[in-house]
Parts: structure tokens; sequence; C-alpha cells
């Protein structure tokens, strides 16, 4: 990176990504989280849903691809979320997550980054919402607030 990159509140990003039965079997692999809501079609349809659900961190990371790849992007580190997981994401849904920076605090090499984060599924609905900050180093990057 070599121009430093200017932000400004009320910026935002978009990210969207179906939601496959290989996703949720492979976080499953990568996590260990083989809760039979998520990996046993017969036992999910006993369960509250009728059906498999993914877990509620696939879409949660979403706000954090978006802060690494795009807003504000490469050069910063992700340093926390508060999140609330409203409705289940099945597999199929088509998830769509919108990034907004909403403030910063200005320390000696770097910004905090504050954004807040809202994931809807194909329907509308909001399947998870919240709060993540990110560490901006003054080296890649300038808040103009």
């Amino acid at each position: 990176m070599d121009q430093v990159k200017t932000l400004k509140l009320g910026m935002k990003a978009e990210f969207h990504k179906t939601i496959t039965e290989y996703d949720v079997y492979t976080f499953a692999g990568l996590t260990g989280d083989y809760s039979r809501i998520h990996v046993d079609k017969e036992f999910a349809k006993d369960f509250r849903f009728g059906q498999q659900v993914a877990h509620g961190l696939i879409a949660a990371s979403f706000p954090s691809t978006l802060m690494g790849m795009e807003l504000p992007g490469s050069g910063t580190l992700f340093l926390d979320q508060t999140c609330q997981f409203k409705s289940p994401v099945f597999f199929g849904d088509t998830i769509s997550c919108e990034l907004e920076f909403v403030g910063s605090v200005e320390k000696t090499n770097c910004y905090i980054g504050e954004f807040k984060g809202v994931c809807t599924n194909q329907r509308g609905e909001v399947v998870v919402e919240g709060i993540y900050h990110q560490m901006m180093s003054k080296q890649y990057f300038k808040v103009c607030e």
C-alpha cells in the first residue's frame, strides 16, 4: 500500500454470499462445532426451525471480511465485536452485509474505527447486527470527520 486512504464518517461497503452446505460443513471442520442442528438433517427436521441452520458465526464474520478487504481495507487489525443474532440462516440463504463507518478515536499511531454492521437475508430479515472495532494504522489511513 503506497497511498494513504481517506475515510469519512458514513462511508459504507457491502458483501453478499449465498450460504451452502459446503460452507457449513467446512466451518464445522474448522471450528469443531458439529452441533446436530448444523450437520444432521434428520435431527434438524424435529428442531425448532424444521431444517438445518448455518452457524451464526458464519454471517457474523462478514463485517470482518468487509473491514479487512474494503472498508477500511488492508492495513487494519480487527479488535472486537458485539453482535446479536436476530434470525436463523439456512442453507441456500443469500446474506447481504452492509458495513458503515460510524466513528473513530485518534491514537498516536492509529485510529480505532467503529463500524456498524447489519446482515440480512434475501427476504430482508435481519439475521445479525452489531458494532465492530478496527485498528487502522496512520501509515495507511487518515480519518476526516
